[in-house]
């Protein structure tokens, strides 16, 4: 029998891209049930998915239905997957906190298939610490959350709030319906975002890493029925289900946890922008500056440890270690020289300085380079899909 997929359409201006969506999972004979909040349909007629979906369209918790007896139950329990795209920061509040006041609500109380919930809003709405505290709340009930994408809104502004491209929505959709798990006893330990070096009491220097390349390794590894430790500096993002998450601040504070986990470990993927100074003495108090004093301030800065480095140093025969080098000249060069002084299997490069490469993007231009010299470069693509790469390469190496 075909997979059934739960598509929630609360009400944002990207209801219209949902259209392509439904759409593709028709061709691949999936059948999808469409729910519409009241807000959605102000921008897209049911119709236009009824036509799509060959499926009535649900809109209203206390229609009639000729499918379902009782039709927020029926459609709950038809569901293999619930789709709740794009995702506004009104339906993720309702889901949350328990509210069931309307039929996609309702439907998500009633739900015990797997769901993925796909943000898309303001990016000022997006940032509210209670729409962060919603989506944590949501993370830890076992809801897959994508990351929206940053860019020119249609409200004007630019910045976290598009929704994904269609094809990320669809590549996590089968993900989740039709999982690989190659790596299934297996455990991976990934690092990811920046780490911070205090200054003084209240202030630190840090980089500009987000943890976006990291935090999708550990979603696909663990997708792939890997057991993933992430070990992550301070970042914005939800950490992927099934991860266990250590939180660190500085670089020793990432080496030492990571040293303690690497015996166990049978991969390490190095993905954190580890800070590779830190201060050589740490201010009591906040440093302050005197009135007519001298306008300039020198910081004695020394050398972090080199976390994958000092991992190398106690790696197995039969230990994986991929590590990443970012860089904004002599890329392949300066790659090849970390591969070798860190004792890695092979390495993940990238050029910052390219458009659509590096931080605070969605999309990342790699190539990988192995111990053997081989050299394969990949078109730019979404970090998603980059970490589905490097995991089927690791896949293969563990084979």
């Amino acid at each position: 029998m075909p997979k059934t997929v739960g598509i929630g359409i609360s009400g944002g201006i990207a209801v219209y891209k949902i259209a392509e969506l439904v759409s593709r999972l028709k061709k691949d004979e999936l059948d999808v049930i469409v729910m519409m909040t009241e807000g959605a349909q102000h921008f897209v007629t049911p119709l236009t998915f009824r036509t799509l979906s060959g499926r009535e369209v649900v809109t209203d918790l206390w229609n009639d239905s000729r499918e379902w007896k009782v039709q927020h139950v029926g459609v709950a329990e038809e569901l293999d997957l619930l789709v709740i795209a794009p995702a506004t920061a009104n339906i993720i509040g309702k889901m949350a906190n328990g509210i069931a006041d309307d039929l996609l609500s309702t439907v998500y109380l009633a739900n015990t298939a797997p769901v993925l919930v796909v943000p898309a809003m303001n990016s000022n709405m997006f940032r509210q610490p209670v729409v962060q505290e919603n989506l944590y709340k949501l993370n830890r009930f076992g809801c897959h959350i994508m990351q929206p994408g940053e860019g020119y809104l249609a409200c004007g502004v630019t910045g976290p709030g598009r929704l994904p491209e269609v094809d990320e929505i669809y590549g996590f959709i089968n993900k989740l319906l039709f999982p690989k798990k190659d790596l299934a006893g297996k455990r991976i330990m990934i690092n990811a975002g920046a780490t911070c070096e205090d200054i003084d009491p209240v202030r630190y220097i840090t980089n500009r890493g987000t943890g976006k390349m990291g935090y999708c390794i550990a979603g696909e590894a663990a997708a792939r029925g890997a057991e993933v430790i992430l070990v992550s500096g301070p970042c914005q993002l939800q950490p992927p289900v099934g991860v266990h998450l250590v939180q660190v601040w500085s670089a020793e504070d990432m080496c030492r946890i990571m040293l303690e986990y690497q015996a166990g470990c049978d991969v390490i993927i190095g993905s954190a922008a580890v800070a590779d100074f830190r201060m050589a003495s740490i201010a009591d108090q906040k440093i302050k500056k005197k009135e007519g004093g001298p306008r300039t301030l020198v910081l004695e800065l020394i050398q972090n440890p080199d976390i994958l480095k000092e991992l190398g140093k106690n790696k197995r025969p039969d230990q994986i270690m991929v590590g990443f080098a970012a860089e904004t000249e002599n890329l392949l060069a300066n790659a090849a020289r970390k591969l070798e002084s860190k004792n890695l299997d092979f390495i993940v490069a990238n050029d910052v300085t390219l458009e659509g490469a590096g931080f605070a993007v969605d999309t990342n231009i790699v190539s990988f380079i192995s111990r053997t010299g081989d050299l394969v470069s990949l078109p730019k693509m979404s970090k998603n899909d980059v970490a589905a790469a490097i995991i089927d390469r690791v896949a293969d190496l563990l084979r």
